[in-house]
């Protein structure tokens, strides 16, 4: 039997003012994935809409027993919205889909196919994007830097058309904008991940909730997940080397000083250079010793936790196997 047969499918799809493409997103699910699932359940979180989206679900519930509806007083965003759905998810396999229509629902075949060939993670690929430029620049440029600070071969991390199996989303929580990020976790958990090729369609209802301060919140949950991926069993590392940076330029600042000191040039206790490079310094050593701190209390952790298990990680871009 198929996975998608085993235990069905669950959609997780976030929604925030979409009232006109809901009811149409429903039926192209439903017509999609009938034919590949013994059961499936399409769960709409509603995170705070304003626009009537909430009465046209309710409506959606009411007249298809496929259709479930869970709702956010307010609008805490897209992660938390995803991190209710999985919680509340039965399927074997769950997708996630944006309520824009964006997402063609004709890719759900691919996706499934994908996963029964034993991936954990299906991420989609919009190769051709129907975005205005001020979305589609800023998306690459994020996507390439993820790309080369992960060194994870996907080209669309943003994109929200993704298929997960059920263990993994067991293990996840997200907050904040850390839906960006679900294939650096994914892969940090020895998840094996794929990418496909997806339709993208112009948007044809409502408006795009794309904005700047979401490309600042993602900046900071890049930081975020640098730390807790790749320096959380060495914090030295990351703490020592913005430590020693820092102390090595007010050093140097220092030295300059001393120098000119020599040279003749006084005083140089009233310089704001001379407050700077002691400033430097001295934040420095607090941010190396806040390392050493780290690693003395994952030391200790550690004694009382089983060793980790070692998983391979692989990934597939576009029919091509690479080995993570």
């Amino acid at each position: 039997m198929s996975a998608a047969g085993r235990g069905g499918v669950s959609f997780v799809i976030p929604v925030y003012n979409e009232r006109d493409s809901l009811a149409e997103l429903f039926e192209g699910i439903a017509k999609h994935v009938a034919p590949h699932a013994s059961w499936f359940e399409v769960i709409f979180v509603d995170d705070g809409s304003n626009d009537g989206s909430t009465e046209v679900l309710i409506s959606l519930c009411e007249s298809h027993s496929e259709a479930k509806l869970l709702r956010l007083p307010v609008n805490y965003g897209k992660a938390e919205a995803l991190d209710l759905g999985f919680r509340n998810a039965e399927g074997d396999i769950i997708l996630t889909m944006d309520a824009d229509l964006q997402d063609d629902p004709e890719e759900i075949p691919n996706f499934l196919t994908k996963i029964e060939e034993g991936f954990d993670l299906v991420s989609g690929w919009k190769q051709v994007r129907h975005d205005p430029w001020h979305k589609v620049i800023p998306s690459r440029a994020f996507n390439f830097v993820v790309r080369k600070v992960f060194n994870i071969p996907l080209h669309d991390f943003n994109c929200g058309y993704k298929a997960y199996r059920r263990e993994l989303v067991e293990n996840l929580h997200l907050y904040g904008e850390l839906h960006r990020y679900l294939p650096v976790i994914a892969g940090r958990m020895g998840a094996r991940i794929a990418e496909i090729p997806v339709k993208h369609s112009p948007r044809r209802f409502g408006e795009s909730k794309y904005g700047m301060d979401r490309m600042l919140k993602g900046f900071m949950d890049l930081i975020t997940v640098a730390i807790t991926t790749r320096f959380l069993k060495r914090p030295l590392h990351f703490f020592g080397s913005a430590g020693l940076l820092s102390a090595l330029v007010g050093g140097l600042i220092l030295l300059y000083l001393v120098v000119l000191w020599f040279a003749g040039e006084r005083p140089i206790g009233n310089r704001p250079l001379f407050f700077f490079g002691i400033l430097m310094t001295l934040m420095g050593v607090q941010i190396f010793s806040l390392g050493i701190m780290a690693e003395l209390f994952i030391h200790f952790q550690q004694k009382h936790e089983k060793p980790p298990v070692s998983l391979r990680v692989g990934f597939q871009e576009t029919g091509k196997s690479i080995a993570g």
